[in-house]
């Protein structure tokens, strides 16, 4: 029963990346990849990328939807692609109101088109480094951040 539970909520939604000329845009990318690659080797499924839930609106996207099989939880991922650390700017600086607006509206369409009723959270996955660079990329993933309403529920 649970098994045929996930398989519904996976659903058709494969990993896919765009791909673009621009050199931020490839970075972005870049980042999404690395950090994709570090939440497959703790084990969790992903389940897609670059997920629009929202059909009007091109700003509500997730990154990262994964599935945590040991905590039968999902997880949304929002990645951070930076070339270094800031000493002027602290962990989750680059995530505002109007960025956790669009993140909470994303992934309560994607719950409710889905119908998860199970648990759910919010991580970001800051990157630090360069495609191609000279030292293998940084990853920071931090866990559980608090961008959901006090009571867990969106509507």
């Amino acid at each position: 029963m649970i098994r045929a539970l996930i398989e519904r909520i996976l659903g058709d939604e494969h990993p896919v990346a765009v791909r673009n000329t621009n050199a931020s845009v490839r970075r972005g990318c870049w980042g999404e990849d690395v950090a994709a690659a570090h939440l497959q080797r703790m084990g969790w499924r992903i389940i897609g990328r670059n997920v629009r839930p929202c059909r009007r609106d091109r700003r509500c996207e997730l990154d990262i939807v994964a599935y945590v099989p040991a905590e039968r939880q999902i997880v949304f991922v929002e990645v951070k692609t930076h070339r270094r650390h800031s000493s002027y700017a602290g962990r989750l600086w680059a995530i505002d109101r109007r960025k956790k607006s669009n993140l909470l509206r994303a992934s309560a369409n994607w719950l409710m088109a889905r119908k998860w009723h199970g648990n759910c959270r919010f991580d970001v996955v800051e990157v630090y480094g360069e495609p191609g660079g000279e030292f293998p990329p940084e990853i920071d993933h931090i866990m559980n951040v608090n961008l959901f309403p006090p009571n867990g529920r969106f509507w």
